[in-house]
């Protein structure tokens, strides 16, 4: 949950996720490319782009590469978080961070925009809020949004049984083992394994459905609601405001 007393207040744990689990993320590259995709063809013209929760500010970076003249609000809860996406980005004039708690309303007022925005995108964030405060938050995004404007969320999502979420934790350490061993780690498969299912922050995810999610995302009044890619627990999912 995102609030001051949340564990990703910790720049220990920040720096392990950075350094040790976001890389190790399967299909880490294939879900950039493909939502890089998807904002090149509905916003070819971005020019103002949030990334909300936005961690060391993968994903916002990624955009800006791809769209040189867009600008990007770069938001967290966590202090370690944003000096990580602060360190990264080498084109200050050009990013703006913003310390703001989006589990709380009022987190829109903190981002001082000039305007409705192009686009919104996050990272693994939300699924740490209640479902409640989930819808709440995604109504609050389509108000930032301008006319064709797009949310795009790269989330973590319930799995339909345990039977599924095993899977999916399988293969989550297989993942990780490759990744620690192609980085020279030297430590085993149960080790790193024992280390993700007593991880800390594991407490603090509130998964829902992708399903259930579209279909807020249609309540709400988003268009062209997809989930654009999923891998067992992970999917990029989102829609647009009418043009």
């Amino acid at each position: 949950m995102t609030d001051q007393s949340s564990q990703w207040q910790s720049a220990h744990l920040a720096q392990t996720y950075l350094e040790g689990v976001r890389g190790a993320i399967p299909l880490a590259q294939q879900q950039i490319e493909i939502l890089l995709t998807i904002v090149a063809n509905w916003v070819p013209g971005v020019r103002r782009v949030v990334d909300l929760g936005c961690g060391d500010g993968i994903l916002g970076r990624a955009i800006q590469r791809q769209h040189p003249g867009a600008h990007a609000w770069f938001v967290d809860f966590s202090a370690p978080m944003l000096e990580a996406a602060r360190a990264k980005h080498i084109e200050p004039a050009r990013a703006t961070f913003i310390q703001a708690d989006f589990a709380q309303d009022g987190w829109q007022e903190r981002l001082a925009l000039p305007g409705p925005v192009d686009l919104v995108v996050s990272g693994f964030a939300i699924h740490h809020l209640t479902d409640e405060r989930k819808r709440a938050l995604y109504a609050q995004i389509y108000g930032l949004l301008g006319q064709g404007g797009v949310f795009l969320n790269l989330e973590h999502v319930a799995s339909p049984t345990p039977a599924v979420e095993a899977l999916f934790e399988a293969h989550f350490v297989d993942s990780l083992y490759a990744y620690h061993r192609g980085n020279g780690s030297a430590r085993s498969r149960e080790e790193l394994a024992r280390e993700y299912y007593a991880r800390q922050d594991k407490e603090e995810n509130i998964l829902a459905p992708v399903e259930a999610q579209c279909d807020w995302l249609h309540e709400i009044g988003y268009r062209d609601v997809a989930c654009f890619f999923k891998a067992f627990e992970l999917a990029l999912f989102g829609g647009r405001r009418a043009a």
